[in-house]
């Protein structure tokens, strides 16, 4: 008997154990060096000062990030296993993949979305169109003529080239790429006259003048390109587009480790983190798990009627 009394009170002690006890792990789903992964070892850097514990950045690439966030999906709800996730393991994934492993919106407990990365719609300076309007009626004039670049079939810009097509009302043909690179590659060379494309990836070229920008997908213009109008304001309501990198744990994660961690998160973008973010062509956001929470929801829900609208179909 006094053994069985030993083994109840033993449990609810462990259950008390503060947390965090031990090594938290923090899963990227891309290779190193990435945006994702970028914020992902600040963030570390940073929260595991304040833990007095290693917050150790694990890189778990491949699927379009599903692998990585199926692994935070499945691992034990103690709040030891993080992922810095991005869009298009969680916003896209559903539309992209026939059999997800893991559900984006029922799998995770949110905790911030840290920040998003707004894209720019570029342009080869060949292509005779100096704004929206302009690039909208020459594409009228030319239907299926004009090529838009992306990142490959299913990512982020290809997903946000079907939204301009949709809400336009135009006919552009899309040319996925193997990465970024690639495609920017080619839409300097003027083989491609269009795509959308991050701050830090496109920004350079513009400033250069290999590249022109015609907008922002963004409800706001960027301070790094103030004088580039957002396509709301050109015309195209609501439009928004990019990626976003965003902390989530695996679901029934305890309220308590979820909520201390995004008031730590929250200490840090107000102690300087968002500024440092800002600084790599990040739009700072600091969303609280609730307020992330609808946001997902709402990104799933946008993208999957964009695939639905475009006729894109889970492999």
């Amino acid at each position: 008997m006094a053994g069985g009394a030993a083994a109840l009170l033993g449990a609810p002690a462990r259950a008390q154990e503060a947390w965090p006890a031990r090594p938290v792990r923090m899963i990227v789903a891309y290779p190193a060096g990435g945006s994702t992964d970028i914020v992902a070892r600040l963030a570390a850097d940073r929260l595991a000062r304040i833990w007095g514990q290693s917050v150790v950045v694990e890189n778990r690439s491949g699927a379009a990030g599903t692998i990585g966030a199926d692994s935070v999906a499945k691992a034990a709800p103690d709040g030891y296993t993080l992922l810095m996730a991005a869009s298009p393991e969680i916003a896209i994934a559903r539309s992209t993949q026939r059999n997800l492993p893991y559900d984006p919106v029922r799998d995770f407990a949110p905790i911030m979305l840290v920040a998003q990365s707004p894209f720019l719609l570029l342009v080869n300076p060949s292509v005779p169109a100096s704004d929206l309007a302009a690039l909208i009626a020459l594409a009228k004039a030319r239907p299926g003529r004009l090529n838009f670049g992306s990142f490959g079939n299913g990512t982020s810009n290809h997903f946000v080239g079907e939204l301009l097509k949709a809400e336009a009302g135009i006919d552009i043909t899309h040319v996925p790429y193997r990465g970024s690179g690639p495609m920017m590659n080619d839409l300097i060379a003027g083989s491609l006259q269009l795509a959308f494309d991050t701050f830090p990836a496109g920004l350079p070229h513009v400033q250069t003048g290999r590249l022109n920008a015609l907008g922002v997908a963004m409800l706001r213009r960027s301070p790094l390109a103030p004088g580039v109008p957002t396509l709301d304001e050109q015309g195209l309501r609501g439009f928004t587009g990019g990626s976003w990198v965003g902390l989530v744990a695996p679901a029934r994660t305890p309220a308590p480790v979820v909520e201390r961690i995004a008031a730590e998160m929250d200490r840090l973008m107000r102690g300087g983190f968002a500024e440092t973010l800002a600084e790599r062509g990040l739009v700072p956001e600091g969303l609280g798990p609730e307020a992330f929470r609808a946001f997902i929801e709402a990104e799933v829900g946008k993208w999957g009627r964009v695939a639905e609208r475009a006729g894109i179909r889970p492999d």
